[in-house]
């Protein structure tokens, strides 16, 4: 019975190659280091596939770290490594059948804390695009410990400088790998998909509303901003609301906590009055993408931010929100959008209008299948 399940497999597994090769169907594998609901696998790389699929490539999806390591991380905040284990024996065996493709699509790098050397005999065999939204390579060259600077300091640059093209979530990204001497480097933000943000009238709340929406790894810096917040919201002045924060990480401050979940966050965030997005500013995260604050925006909502790398560029200062670097900034910034609804309103139109201009799925989804082609060779 074995003997005979193996011959089917490879026989349709034959015509499904025939198949690809008579149409002339670009194949590809996404080597993400997440499954579906890792934040930057779903935005970076999984809300594209729908889009790939109907325009002829053939998506082959390997992600590292499956959803018992996801959980683990944001319910318990601890490090599955059997499913770590699990996972890089899973993608060896992937990438041992990858000369099947033409591409391999890389979410950072194959292997987190290995050496170049060992993604180099895989990435090696064909040609591959490289992305990054973080600055995932200040994880090696500026750790503390030297034999990790000495082995793996230069990791990242080596991915970077032998890919076909890398993609860039900013310019602070960008300019590391044009540095690293990558051959083609193209700035491609973090989008979201307009149909699952659609535009619709809310009620008016009764106190202002401040809102935050991320991870248990991101809700840390809020603590920027909150003596700011507290300021603000005293005497029922305002309330926060945190949309998969996890636990609440302020010590002095109440907040309404909400789970997050991808069919509802729309929805969620239409019930703000203004979104926030404090970040220290430290080379990490000078490599974020400001994906808070596009998520805020498309629902029509005004933004507060730190000054800190691409934040600069999507808060267009007194336009569609402000940005603020001192707890009297931040306190200025928000009683302002408290006491005039029109301004709420009018810098909310003006955000919405701007991703769905520049940081929208609509718009850069055919760059990317563009990329993706060129990468392969197949453009």
């Amino acid at each position: 019975m074995g003997f005979v399940l193996y011959y089917l497999y490879n026989y349709f597994n034959r015509i499904h190659c025939v198949i690809i090769y008579l149409y002339n169907i670009m194949r590809a594998i996404v080597l993400s280091k997440y499954c579906n609901k890792g934040a930057s696998s779903r935005i970076r790389m999984y809300q594209y596939l729908d889009y790939f699929r109907k325009n002829g490539i053939n998506i082959t999806i390997s992600p590292l770290l499956d959803i018992n390591y996801i959980n683990m991380l944001y319910k318990h905040n601890k490090i599955n490594y059997i499913a770590i284990i699990k996972g890089m024996i899973r993608r060896v065996i992937d990438l041992l059948s990858s000369e099947k493709h033409d591409l391999l699509w890389i979410e950072k790098e194959l292997f987190p804390w290995v050496p170049f050397f060992v993604e180099k005999v895989f990435e090696a065999r064909i040609p591959y695009l490289a992305d990054y939204d973080d600055a995932i390579f200040h994880n090696y060259d500026i750790h503390p410990r030297r034999i990790v600077t000495c082995l793996l300091g230069r990791k990242i640059d080596e991915i970077m400088a032998n890919a076909a093209v890398v993609t860039a979530g900013n310019g602070y990204l960008a300019e590391r790998a044009r540095s690293a001497g990558a051959p083609r480097v193209e700035i491609l933000p973090s989008v979201i998909n307009l149909e699952s943000y659609p535009l619709v009238e809310v009620p008016v709340n009764d106190i202002f509303t401040i809102g935050w929406i991320g991870s248990p790894s991101t809700a840390k810096h809020l603590l920027d901003a909150e003596i700011a917040l507290k300021q603000v919201c005293k005497n029922r002045g305002g309330k926060v609301v945190l949309i998969g924060a996890g636990e609440n990480p302020f010590s002095g401050l109440m907040a309404t906590m909400r789970d997050w979940n991808e069919a509802t966050q729309s929805m969620e965030i239409g019930n703000f009055d203004v979104g926030i997005m404090p970040l220290p500013d430290n080379p990490w995260e000078r490599g974020k993408c400001g994906f808070k604050l596009i998520q805020c925006m498309a629902c029509g909502k005004p933004v507060v931010a730190s000054p800190v790398g691409v934040n600069r560029e999507i808060v267009v200062e007194g336009v569609n929100g402000f940005l603020a670097s001192t707890s009297k900034e931040w306190v200025d910034a928000l009683l302002r959008l408290r006491a005039d609804p029109e301004l709420r309103r009018a810098m909310g139109e003006k955000g919405r209008r701007m991703v769905e201009e520049k940081y929208c799925l609509q718009v850069t989804a055919p760059r990317l299948h563009r990329l993706l082609l060129e990468a392969a060779g197949r453009a």
